[in-house]
């Protein structure tokens, strides 16, 4: 999904040719977005489905819930089971058994507050036209919904958990780049980021993102990062 300006084509570009190279099988690779200039024709780009958030107010990733939108059924005519990813992560292993695991909605562990039921949303699977409730339930009272969750993936995560329905990856595959790649302080300073044991794919969550990793630039971040050149070897098209 991608809206606006702060990402450009090239991520959908690179995001399509990483799950090239780790996924076995044919798929189908879709995009919704309000800007298709530039993307690649290997991947099918629909409007993002309508839904209306009040002007002025932060975004948080509410348009993220049109994922469970009854439009890319009953309109656009997806089917199967999809697996979300965020322009900004980086593939770095075998992605086929995100496909394999049972349940009906798996997500990410968020890893700041592990004790919280609250997923990551940068990774999550779920059978097309399942969960439209969830949606539902947030167009029905986005200001309680805003009061009561900071963000898309709290409530989302709340819904389906309340459901019985919300389940996480094995903890290794979904690393933060943040939290897991870059080493200890003060060794940050003269030891390289690495890919974690198990990883699959790397999260960029906060102040950085993968050209900034692989410039070596902290844009603020609370630990000093230096050059991850290793990952052009992966954020490639």
């Amino acid at each position: 999904m991608k809206w606006g300006t702060k990402y450009g084509p090239e991520y959908v570009n690179r995001l399509y040719a990483m799950v090239r190279r780790h996924l076995k099988g044919e798929f189908q690779f879709v995009c919704l977005t309000d800007r298709t200039e530039g993307i690649r024709g290997e991947v099918k780009c629909f409007p993002i489905p309508e839904l209306t958030l009040p002007n002025g107010e932060p975004e948080r990733g509410w348009k993220k819930l049109t994922t469970f939108s009854p439009v890319l059924v009953n309109e656009y005519g997806l089917s199967g089971t999809a697996l979300f990813l965020d322009l900004d992560v980086v593939i770095v292993g075998n992605i086929t058994p995100f496909f394999e695991v049972p349940g009906e909605f798996l997500v990410i562990h968020d890893w700041k507050r592990p004790w919280r039921i609250t997923g990551n949303s940068s990774v999550y699977r779920w059978e097309l036209g399942a969960h439209q409730d969830v949606l539902t339930e947030f167009v029905a009272d986005q200001a309680k919904a805003k009061a009561e969750f900071r963000n898309e993936q709290a409530f989302l995560s709340a819904v389906l958990h309340r459901q019985g329905k919300l389940k996480y990856w094995d903890d290794a595959w979904c690393a933060s780049y943040k939290y897991h790649c870059i080493p200890a302080w003060p060794s940050s300073y003269w030891r390289d980021p690495f890919i974690p044991d198990g990883a699959r794919i790397l999260i960029f969550h906060g102040v950085m993102n993968p050209p900034d990793a692989l410039a070596g630039r902290s844009n603020g971040n609370w630990r000093h990062a230096r050059p991850a050149r290793w990952i052009a070897d992966h954020w490639r098209e």
